[in-house]
């Protein structure tokens, strides 16, 4: 881009699916492209898939699931957060902000109070930066074969409601992690 070039902002758009192809797209075929996998977990997939593309290449995504969780004694849904990605070569570009924007603004629409994802540590402040709070308690997980485990990763939540309050005590997940 040139000096008089005016700067286009990328468009995130609604993804119809993302595949394992498209995920490669973004991140390579490497055997763990998210950093997470000395963890150990199953994770289910998003339903709900928002993207931003350049040219024909794929370089951005962020995935959504509504998900069961008990905060405490209330049971209650949170709108999951997961497979944020951002091809290696743009990152540092806003493109996680967009992407994640995008995927908030349509969390808003699926009913749940609040969103909520796990991240690597040296990911919390990106999503600090985002409007995310990282939680200080433990947040318990099921798991296939152990049923319930504490999640390794960092368990950040944002209200998707202007005067949602993240309420007090132990959280579960009702369900695998996204």
């Amino acid at each position: 881009m040139t000096e008089n070039q005016p700067s286009v902002t990328p468009t995130v758009v609604r993804l119809p699916r993302y595949t394992k192809a498209e995920q490669d797209e973004i991140l390579g075929d490497g055997d763990d492209p998210f950093g997470v996998a000395a963890a150990g977990l199953t994770w289910l997939p998003k339903e709900e898939h928002f993207g931003i593309r350049r040219g024909n290449r794929l370089v951005a995504h962020a995935g959504l699931l509504r998900l069961p969780v008990a905060i405490g004694e209330a049971e209650t849904q949170v709108v999951g957060v997961g497979g944020v990605a951002v091809a290696p070569d743009l990152q540092g570009r806003g493109l996680a902000r967009l992407v994640v924007t995008a995927a908030l603004e349509h969390a808003r629409t699926m009913g749940p109070q609040h969103a909520l994802l796990f991240c690597r540590p040296a990911l919390v402040p990106l999503y600090q930066r985002l409007g995310w709070h990282p939680l200080d308690k433990d947040v318990l997980v099921e798991q296939p074969e152990a049923h319930l485990v504490t999640m390794p990763l960092r368990t950040m939540v944002t209200p998707l409601r202007d005067n949602a309050r993240w309420p007090s005590g132990e959280v579960r997940l009702l369900s695998l992690p996204m």
